[in-house]
């Protein structure tokens, strides 16, 4: 899929960025360094569907993990950023699911290889539908929470972020440039596990956004 929803219009997707290792109860739970920079990573604009849809889990792995975020959509061109209003290059929130094949992740990892497998499948970057940026009160200090069968698994609040929103818009307006159009996840919070064929999903956003999908 090559589109999302912003409110009702459609709007065309130009590049996924996502940022990893940015909540520190995170990294502790995979056993990871903090890092001294935003890590990023991408995904290929088929790894994208939409609330509603079905999930189907890759084939070739046998442990699929969650990992819900916010996420932002850019609104505007940016190869810098205004310091005085970093946020206003955005013009809606969601949130979403990074799903990363975890088997297929730390077997490359141990090999010194890309993680395109692991974490560019078809469903793999599952989104919401954004609401318009002014609705969501203070993206800077915001919960989402991740419930798997009406059990809560995750709930973050962005406060906790060790990169804010506007030191990874800088990091990625400067070093690839930001185009409207681009979609940025921007980290998962602890708590992160397993996906099974039947589950039912739930995320929420503040309150104001939710999605909805099924594992087939």
């Amino acid at each position: 899929m090559t589109q999302i929803h912003l409110e009702q219009e459609t709007v065309k997707v130009n590049n996924i960025f996502c940022i990893g290792r940015n909540y520190v109860d995170h990294i502790a739970e995979l056993k990871n360094e903090t890092p001294t920079e935003p890590v990023v990573f991408m995904k290929p604009n088929n790894s994208i569907i939409e609330s509603g849809q079905t999930l189907t889990l890759p084939a070739y792995s046998q442990s699929v993990h969650y990992e819900c975020e916010l996420v932002l959509l850019i609104g505007q061109d940016a190869d810098s950023i205004n310091q005085t209003d970093p946020l206003s290059i955005i013009s809606g929130y969601g949130v979403g699911l990074d799903l990363t094949a975890r088997d297929i992740q730390s077997r490359l990892k141990e090999k010194g290889l890309p993680w395109t497998k692991a974490k560019g499948f078809r469903g793999a970057a599952a989104l919401s539908r954004f609401v318009e940026a002014d609705k969501l009160a203070d993206p800077n200090d915001c919960v989402f929470t991740f419930k798997i069968n009406g059990e809560l698994r995750q709930q973050g609040q962005t406060s906790h972020m060790i990169y804010p929103l506007s030191h990874i818009l800088k990091e990625l307006s400067e070093t690839y440039g930001l185009r409207k159009g681009d979609i940025v996840f921007t980290g998962t919070p602890a708590g992160v596990g397993e996906l099974n064929t039947g589950d039912k999903l739930e995320l929420d956003l503040a309150g104001i956004v939710k999605a909805d999908f099924l594992v087939g």
